[in-house]
């Protein structure tokens, strides 16, 4: 069976392909692939070990050959060209009046089809722009509407963590997220913290949360009396990186204890106390009337898309 490539494209676009053809190809070097209609360029990211099902109608397509001197050379000019086009694109839709952002403009190497992405608060009409557009580019016009975190990938940009934006390196498909995650990891829920450049929820804040929330789900509640072999106390909060539980006894001193040294009355566990409030909970109560609303449209904002 023919090798399985993946292949990188302009805004982090990600596809496979085959290597049906079984050129001598190496990671980091651009190949012509087969596009929808006619051919496209990209760069080879990895070669794909492991055996994907792919459905009959997502096959992947055929990598044709790997790019010449001279397919670098138009690739170079295309997208050279494409930086004044998204101008001239922004000029025409202004003409017509339309509430339309130009994230982007991509050609594709034969020039059989230019992509226009645009992001906009509602359904834009743009019939008319279309025929102006194919009138003046004479070729297939696709106008395509994506939302902020698209055009955040396709921008690219780096994190808060001084690392390069996970959509723009190994995230393929955007997942729901809400700011119950955040709480889940006991982060403090400040909207400028838990917000990517796309003015979304953090994609990273998905990553940990099934660990938290398996290992809370091991321990009593917050708040929880409980005895251990150290003395007994109130359940502070779970250290979830050690699987240890807080507990503050009634001298004031902090202990520390695994799930397994937690001792229940009888083998039940005791009366659960009134909850304390967490340092994260207080902050939260702490926030003023535009973060709260910013916190509610964020997870509204996921809820939508």
């Amino acid at each position: 069976m023919a090798e399985l490539y993946l292949v990188r494209f302009k805004g982090s676009r990600k596809e496979f392909f085959y290597n049906t053809y079984y050129h001598t190809l190496k990671p980091s070097e651009h190949v012509i692939i087969q596009a929808e209609r006619g051919e496209d360029i990209g760069l080879l990211a990895k070669k794909v070990e492991k055996e994907i099902n792919f459905d009959d109608t997502a096959r992947p397509r055929s990598i044709l050959r790997r790019a010449s001197d001279d397919d670098l050379k138009a690739f170079e000019e295309t997208r050279t060209r494409e930086v004044r086009h998204q101008d001239e694109v922004v000029e025409m839709i202004a003409k017509h009046r339309l509430s339309m952002k130009v994230v982007d403009v991509e050609w594709q190497f034969d020039g059989n089809k230019m992509t226009v992405f645009f992001t906009a608060e509602h359904r834009v009409d743009f019939r008319e722009l279309v025929k102006d557009l194919a009138a003046r580019y004479r070729t297939r016009i696709e106008l395509r509407q994506i939302g902020v975190r698209d055009e955040a990938r396709r921008i690219g940009g780096v994190g808060i963590c001084g690392l390069q934006q996970c959509c723009n390196s190994f995230i393929r498909d955007f997942s729901p997220i809400s700011t119950q995650h955040a709480r889940e990891q006991d982060l403090p829920l400040n909207p400028s913290k838990i917000s990517g450049n796309c003015g979304r929820l953090l994609c990273c804040l998905k990553y940990e949360a099934a660990a938290y929330e398996s290992c809370k789900r091991k321990f009593p509640p917050r708040g929880t009396q409980v005895s251990t072999k150290m003395g007994s106390g109130v359940i502070q909060r779970i250290d979830i990186f050690n699987e240890e539980a807080v507990i503050r006894t009634e001298d004031g001193v902090f202990i520390r204890s695994g799930v397994d040294d937690i001792l229940e009355a009888g083998g039940k566990r005791l009366e659960q106390l009134a909850p304390t409030a967490s340092i994260e909970e207080l902050e939260e109560e702490a926030l003023g009337t535009d973060e709260k609303e910013e916190l509610k449209r964020l997870d509204d904002s996921e809820t939508m898309n």
